[in-house]
């Protein structure tokens, strides 16, 4: 499952080469050209990271990132602010508001791919860790019936997702849990990093996890590792 990332820019050509450039990495994207929008967005979907500018009509950056500090669901939502601002007070401000990370104009797409899945597999596996769950902002319309019926659907699709696991599958999610690399968890199967690699990959898919902190968390979540 996609993990979702909104883009905050008013500029449209940065929007569209940042969400561009993520939605090939594998994530979905929304986007918003200002502080304002960007809050509605939040009120009404589930996101897991904010790429924002700072200078912006309505509200900017900093503003956005306090009013998100405010609110408990929110706190923990990773947010990296972008700006051609690079004065040492201006970056100050930025962490002051409770940024996670000030990405000074010009960057390179692939420094921002890169801060964005360290800071997403940081985030996951906090929440995993400490049983930490946003509140559920979105307005439901369905029956109490209706819901109960979808996470019944949802139960039996992961029990589904577990039973497909092979034990060589199993063996090889126990030992990622403990942040070994390809290499380590091969010495202690006797395996070669490549075909570590290539179940790993098979885990994910199975799992429909994004990374792996996130598979690690679904392992923890549904006690497949102790």
């Amino acid at each position: 499952m996609p993990l979702n990332i909104l883009v905050v820019d008013d500029d449209l050509g940065t929007r569209l080469s940042i969400s561009d450039y993520l939605e090939l990495s594998g994530y979905k994207v929304m986007t918003a050209k200002d502080g304002q929008e960007a809050l509605d967005i939040l009120e009404k979907y589930h996101l897991d990271l904010i790429v924002t500018d700072i200078v912006m009509p309505k509200m900017n950056g900093y503003e956005l990132v306090r009013q998100l500090r405010q609110k408990p669901s929110w706190r923990l939502l990773p947010v990296i602010l972008l700006t051609g601002r690079t004065k040492t007070q201006e970056r100050i401000l930025g962490y002051q508001s409770g940024c996670d990370l000030y990405l000074p104009k010009p960057f390179e797409l692939e420094e921002l791919g890169a801060a964005i899945q360290n800071l997403l597999e940081r985030s996951q596996i906090i929440q995993a860790e400490y049983g930490y769950h946003r509140e559920n902002i979105a307005t439901s319309t369905t029956s109490h019936k209706a819901e109960e019926n979808h996470y019944a659907q949802f139960d039996l699709e992961t029990s589904q997702m577990i039973s497909s696991l092979t034990t060589r599958e199993r063996e090889v999610l126990e030992i990622l849990t403990y942040g070994l690399s390809n290499a380590e968890i091969g010495n202690q199967l006797h395996l070669s990093p490549r075909t570590v690699e290539k179940y790993v990959s098979s885990l994910l898919r199975k799992t429909m996890t994004s990374n792996r902190a996130e598979l690690v968390r679904f392992a923890i979540k549904h006690g497949l590792v102790e």
